[in-house]
Protein backbone atom coordinates (compact mmCIF):
# COMPACT_ATOMS: atom_id res chain seq x y z
CA UNK A 1 0.00 0.00 0.00
CA UNK A 2 1.39 3.43 -0.90
CA UNK A 3 1.04 6.39 1.39
CA UNK A 4 -1.49 9.08 0.57
CA UNK A 5 -0.24 12.66 0.06
CA UNK A 6 -1.93 15.92 1.00
CA UNK A 7 -1.34 19.52 2.03
CA UNK A 8 -2.30 21.18 5.28
CA UNK A 9 -1.12 23.20 8.27
CA UNK A 10 0.92 22.42 11.36
CA UNK A 11 -1.58 22.61 14.23
CA UNK A 12 0.97 22.15 17.02
CA UNK A 13 4.59 21.08 17.45
CA UNK A 14 6.20 19.81 20.67
CA UNK A 15 9.92 20.34 19.97
CA UNK A 16 11.02 18.94 23.34
CA UNK A 17 9.12 15.71 22.70
CA UNK A 18 9.80 15.56 18.94
CA UNK A 19 6.26 15.33 17.58
CA UNK A 20 3.32 17.39 16.43
CA UNK A 21 -0.06 17.36 14.73
CA UNK A 22 -0.78 18.23 11.10
CA UNK A 23 -4.26 19.16 9.87
CA UNK A 24 -5.75 18.63 6.41
CA UNK A 25 -9.13 17.83 4.90
CA UNK A 26 -7.80 14.31 4.17
CA UNK A 27 -6.88 13.62 7.82
CA UNK A 28 -9.94 14.50 9.92
CA UNK A 29 -9.03 14.86 13.59
CA UNK A 30 -5.36 15.48 12.78
CA UNK A 31 -2.32 13.52 11.68
CA UNK A 32 0.38 12.62 14.22
CA UNK A 33 3.89 13.45 13.02
CA UNK A 34 7.22 12.35 14.56
CA UNK A 35 10.35 14.42 13.98
CA UNK A 36 11.94 11.50 12.10
CA UNK A 37 9.33 11.97 9.34
CA UNK A 38 10.23 15.65 8.78
CA UNK A 39 12.33 16.39 5.67
CA UNK A 40 13.69 19.90 6.17
CA UNK A 41 17.42 19.42 5.76
CA UNK A 42 18.55 21.47 8.76
CA UNK A 43 16.53 20.35 11.77
CA UNK A 44 13.53 18.10 12.09
CA UNK A 45 10.99 20.55 13.42
CA UNK A 46 7.91 22.38 12.14
CA UNK A 47 6.40 25.64 13.35
CA UNK A 48 2.67 25.88 14.17
CA UNK A 49 0.72 27.56 11.36
CA UNK A 50 3.25 26.53 8.68
CA UNK A 51 1.73 25.23 5.43
CA UNK A 52 3.01 21.68 4.89
CA UNK A 53 2.90 18.87 2.40
CA UNK A 54 2.93 15.37 3.81
CA UNK A 55 2.48 11.69 3.15
CA UNK A 56 0.43 9.73 5.64
CA UNK A 57 -0.94 6.31 6.47
CA UNK A 58 -3.89 5.12 8.55
CA UNK A 59 -2.69 4.31 12.06
CA UNK A 60 -3.77 4.27 15.68
CA UNK A 61 -1.07 6.61 17.00
CA UNK A 62 -1.54 8.32 20.37
CA UNK A 63 -5.24 8.90 19.73
CA UNK A 64 -4.87 10.01 16.09
CA UNK A 65 -6.20 7.95 13.18
CA UNK A 66 -3.35 9.00 10.86
CA UNK A 67 0.45 9.06 11.05
CA UNK A 68 2.75 11.12 8.80
CA UNK A 69 5.43 9.12 7.02
CA UNK A 70 7.08 12.15 5.38
CA UNK A 71 6.43 15.86 5.98
CA UNK A 72 7.99 19.14 4.83
CA UNK A 73 7.16 22.84 4.65
CA UNK A 74 5.20 23.45 1.45
CA UNK A 75 7.62 23.85 -1.47
CA UNK A 76 10.74 23.15 0.63
CA UNK A 77 11.18 19.39 0.48
CA UNK A 78 14.68 18.05 1.01
CA UNK A 79 15.22 14.51 -0.26
CA UNK A 80 16.50 12.15 2.39
CA UNK A 81 19.35 9.86 1.43
CA UNK A 82 18.30 6.35 0.53
CA UNK A 83 18.80 3.84 3.33
CA UNK A 84 21.87 1.64 3.04
CA UNK A 85 21.00 -1.94 2.24
CA UNK A 86 23.24 -4.95 2.04
CA UNK A 87 26.73 -5.23 3.46
CA UNK A 88 28.51 -2.03 4.39
CA UNK A 89 31.76 -1.21 2.61
CA UNK A 90 32.93 0.61 5.74
CA UNK A 91 33.24 -2.52 7.84
CA UNK A 92 34.23 -6.07 7.21
CA UNK A 93 35.13 -9.02 9.35
CA UNK A 94 36.59 -12.43 8.71
CA UNK A 95 37.17 -15.51 10.87
CA UNK A 96 39.09 -18.58 9.86
CA UNK A 97 38.60 -21.84 11.76
CA UNK A 98 41.09 -24.68 11.24
CA UNK A 99 40.85 -28.14 12.67
CA UNK A 100 43.84 -29.53 14.47
CA UNK A 101 45.50 -32.42 12.67
CA UNK A 102 44.99 -35.83 14.39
Amino acid sequence: MTDSRTTGLVREWHADDGWGVLDSADTPGGCWCHFSAVSTGDHASLDPGTPVEFAFEPADQDGYAYRATDAWPKGLRVERPAPITGPSIGYSSRRTIRRASP
